[in-house]
């Protein structure tokens, strides 16, 4: 990890089974692009599995092909960027706490996705997308869906719901934003009320509330261009919609995930299984503050 006095990284996780110069490509681009190192983790089993009980073996197998895969993540990332600092590491665990235990020290963490099911995300020992989303200390970058760069200008999407959550999300969206010289577009999506008589809060008051969540976006980006929205429906459904030709959507994340991410919330859960481009889940408290979003 990072001292105190070194530049956070951005860290990938490595897929063992398979290398996407999509997600490697991204992180480092994000990395070259903020003048961080890109530090390559993948992690191998740390207890033997073999069933011929030959487990040293074993694991120094899965050691050697995790050697390889790294070395070809490190061949991606220099080709697309030569003058990147990059370190990779080979770590024995699960790639999940892993991953989280970097956090602490990351600006921000990229990974890929397996696109598993509902299931198999509460049972795989080596699900690492929604739990890592879910506990991380750094925002998390999930790249399932390439960034989209054919509308002019090419936009960024940040979901808002006055929230103390979203504050973070709409700070981190800005930079995003501006590091690209893209559009950002501010989205309160209303939702639909579950009870006939529940009530449903008026459009100028959800305006005024949006207005105020970004009020902050003017002030670090004069340049900006900044739009606000309000459509009506379910936020996952409508977020998918309008990331399908963004650079990437970005949205707070609720408390702390609990130990298996379960309690990641629906929007951002619903955003890393369906969205059309790269997913970043922002916790509390990463903002302006944050060395990610401090200068450039």
């Amino acid at each position: 990890m990072a001292s105190p006095t070194e530049p956070r990284p951005i860290v990938l996780g490595v897929d063992a089974r398979q290398v996407s110069p999509m997600v490697v490509g991204w992180a480092a681009a994000e990395a070259a692009r903020r003048g961080l190192p890109l530090r390559l983790l993948l992690a191998v089993p740390d207890e033997p599995r073999d069933l011929h009980g030959n487990g040293r073996n074993y694991l120094q197998s899965l050691r050697d092909a995790g050697s390889v895969v790294l070395e070809k993540a490190n061949s991606i990332a220099l080709e697309r960027h030569p003058r990147l600092q990059v370190q990779p590491v080979l770590r024995e665990g699960s790639p999940a706490p892993l991953l989280c235990a970097e956090s602490t020290r990351a600006a921000l963490v990229v990974l890929g996705s397996r696109r598993l099911g509902r299931l198999e995300e509460k049972l795989s020992r080596y699900s690492v997308t929604v739990p890592v989303s879910a506990q991380a200390h750094c925002p998390v970058a999930v790249v399932r869906e390439p960034e989209h760069t054919t509308l002019r200008p090419p936009y960024v999407v940040v979901g808002v719901d006055g929230s103390p959550d979203c504050g973070a999300a709409v700070r981190f969206a800005t930079d995003l934003a501006a590091r690209r010289g893209a559009a950002l577009r501010a989205v309160w999506v209303r939702r639909t009320p579950v009870r006939p008589f529940e009530p449903l809060e008026s459009e100028p008051e959800i305006r005024r509330r949006l207005f105020e969540s970004t009020a902050g976006c003017a002030a670090d980006e004069p340049d900006l261009d900044l739009t606000h929205e309000v459509i009506g429906g379910r936020p996952v459904d409508e977020l998918v919609r309008v990331s399908a030709h963004a650079l990437a959507v970005v949205v707070g994340r609720h408390g702390h995930g609990g130990l298996t991410g379960l309690r990641l919330g629906s929007v951002p859960h619903g955003l890393i299984r369906q969205a059309l481009c790269p997913v970043v889940t922002v916790p509390v408290g990463r903002g302006a503050d944050d060395p990610l979003t401090r200068e450039r």
